[in-house]
């Protein structure tokens, strides 16, 4: 019973060794290449996954926590309130710029709009008289 329980030992620890050294990024291992250290971990079993894990295996450290680099509230972030401001600006000029278009629209309709009798009395009324009577021409 001792014989096998040691045949599985060494089983599980030659498959998991093995599993590790191919699951690991290759810029990650230590002391050999990558390719290496398969072979080594094939050719001889105990050995080869012992050292591995003592020699080759990258130690995970705990991952540095990173300052956050960015202002925590918005109006601390000079970035949005420069691209606020830039808002701020183009809808004023929007706005301004329709009230121009808004101005302009208004002049057009006044000068096309027809004038009243007050201006030039004769010419306005001799013009509406001979359009509108059949009998002048």
């Amino acid at each position: 019973m001792l014989r096998v329980a040691i045949a599985v030992a060494v089983l599980a620890i030659y498959v998991y060794g093995l599993v590790d050294v191919i699951r690991t990024d290759a810029t990650l291992t230590r002391g050999f290449s990558k390719t290496t250290w398969i072979i080594i971990v094939v050719f001889l079993p105990i050995v080869g996954a012992a050292l591995w894990f003592l020699i080759g295996r990258p130690r995970y450290e705990a991952p540095v926590r990173r300052a956050y680099a960015h202002p925590t509230a918005p109006d601390d972030d000079p970035d949005f309130l420069r691209n606020l401001e830039q808002r701020r600006r183009n809808q004023a000029e929007a706005e301004r710029l329709r009230k121009l278009k808004e101005d302009l629209e208004t002049k057009r309709k006044n000068d096309d709009a027809p004038r009243g009798t007050g201006e030039s009395g004769a010419s306005g009324a001799g013009d509406a008289s001979a359009e509108g009577n059949p009998e002048v021409k």
